[in-house]
């Protein structure tokens, strides 16, 4: 019997039908038109709203994995409550969402953790029952692309930290490498801005994204030019990515809560990349 961790967003996040989940998510999916995509599509960059604010964009980010068949794929997310330990997997043998099972790969997890010992002095937190839904609610976007069985490395970032965020980015590329794996940073942009500001600093925080420099996400946050409720994560991923060859960040689409609900008063921003592997080594060391 597996230790299942039940959802605790199912019904308020995405649809708990599954039929109609996977109707929703593969109308997200469908609809998207990329751009010509030059080189390996090493990672992606996804928002973590629910499916009917930010659906569309994570749309993006998943059909950019299309034709994929993963064995190994690591979400990496903030953590929004308040754990004190500052890299939070789970305890729990699989994650449950409407469409099915899926089970965490523990070797994975464990092999992570001895290599995080090494890089940082402390590894994972395996904590139950979390209620975290950055992560969660990737979930169904990868039961749809994927056909194949494959197992999921969950890590929830608390530390919103430099050195944390590096220090898991190596770890995460020494037990990626030479797997058949995916890759997923979770994060949204500006919280509750008017949608003109909202813009401009998205714009900024996309733009550091897209130079492929970690260190510049974190001084976009220190100096208030741009933010992103999972910038901790999303740089551990450019970092890993970095280490695994890719060279190029692409900017799919952007959007916020506002194009959804006609309301530009007070918005969450939400943008998809692509991080690829073109062998053209443009990024800035």
């Amino acid at each position: 019997m597996l230790d299942v961790r039940p959802s605790p967003i199912a019904g308020q996040w995405y649809d708990n039908n599954p039929k109609t989940l996977a109707r929703n998510v593969d109308e997200y999916l469908n609809r998207v038109q990329l751009p010509e995509l030059a080189g390996e599509v090493t990672a992606v960059i996804a928002p973590h709203a629910g499916h009917l604010y930010s659906g569309a964009v994570a749309g993006y980010a998943f059909a950019a994995l299309r034709g994929r068949s993963p064995d190994l794929v690591a979400v990496i997310s903030p953590m929004h409550h308040p754990y004190y330990e500052p890299l939070i997997t789970t305890v729990h043998d699989a994650y449950s969402t409407p469409l099915g099972i899926i089970p965490v790969d523990k070797d994975a997890l464990t092999e992570l953790d001895v290599v995080l010992q090494s890089e940082l002095g402390f590894g994972l937190a395996a904590v139950p029952r979390d209620r975290e839904h950055s992560l969660e609610i990737e979930l169904p976007f990868l039961q749809r692309i994927f056909q194949n069985e494959w197992k999921l490395l969950p890590v929830m970032v608390r530390a919103q930290d430099r050195r944390v965020s590096q220090g898991l980015g190596r770890a995460l590329a020494g037990v990626l490498r030479g797997r058949n794996f995916a890759l997923v940073a979770s994060t949204d942009l500006s919280h509750f801005y008017d949608q003109n500001t909202a813009a401009v600093l998205d714009a900024e925080m996309l733009r550091r994204f897209e130079s492929f420099d970690p260190d510049s996400i974190f001084e976009a946050e220190r100096t208030g030019k741009g933010f992103a409720c999972g910038h901790a994560a999303a740089a551990a991923v450019l970092w890993s990515a970095r280490e695994l060859g890719a060279d190029t960040v692409k900017i799919l689409y952007h959007a916020t809560s506002g194009d959804v609900t006609g309301d530009y008063s007070s918005v969450v921003g939400y943008g998809a990349a692509a991080i690829l592997k073109t062998g053209q080594e443009t990024h800035t060391q």
